[in-house]
């Protein structure tokens, strides 16, 4: 062996690293490289996924709401003199603004489960 080939500390020529380290660090550089290949694929496979899949509607399953396909009838008892003055709709609750003789009143419906939750009678002051 020649003095010129390797340095006293066994490093390898024009560097501060050994050949233990070098091999080491070829083996990390691998691994990473393949593990950020297989996170791209991983992503692109999610993507190709979720496109793939028909879009969901924020409606409990177990009240489709298609009249006349079999969806759920829901029944609100309204005072014969009332009139409907308005709907809203959040999520699953329906507000039914009514005007009667009586005054205002605002009525909240769970149309998942078909229920009355509250009835509002709006007083003037």
């Amino acid at each position: 062996m020649s003095a010129g080939s390797e340095t006293n500390n066994g490093s390898l020529p024009g560097t501060v690293f050994s050949p233990r380290q070098v091999r080491i660090l070829k083996l990390a550089v691998i691994v990473m490289g393949i593990l950020l290949v297989g996170g791209f694929a991983f992503v692109l496979a999610a993507i190709v996924y979720q496109a793939s899949r028909p879009a969901q509607v924020g409606v409990a399953a177990g009240a489709p709401l298609i009249l006349g396909q079999g969806g759920q009838s829901i029944d609100l008892p309204v005072p014969r003199d009332a009139t409907v003055a308005g709907l809203s709709l959040d999520g699953n609750w329906l507000a039914v603004q009514l005007n009667a003789s009586a005054g205002p009143e605002i009525a909240v419906v769970d149309l998942a489960s078909g229920k009355i939750v509250a009835h509002v009678r709006l007083k003037p002051q």
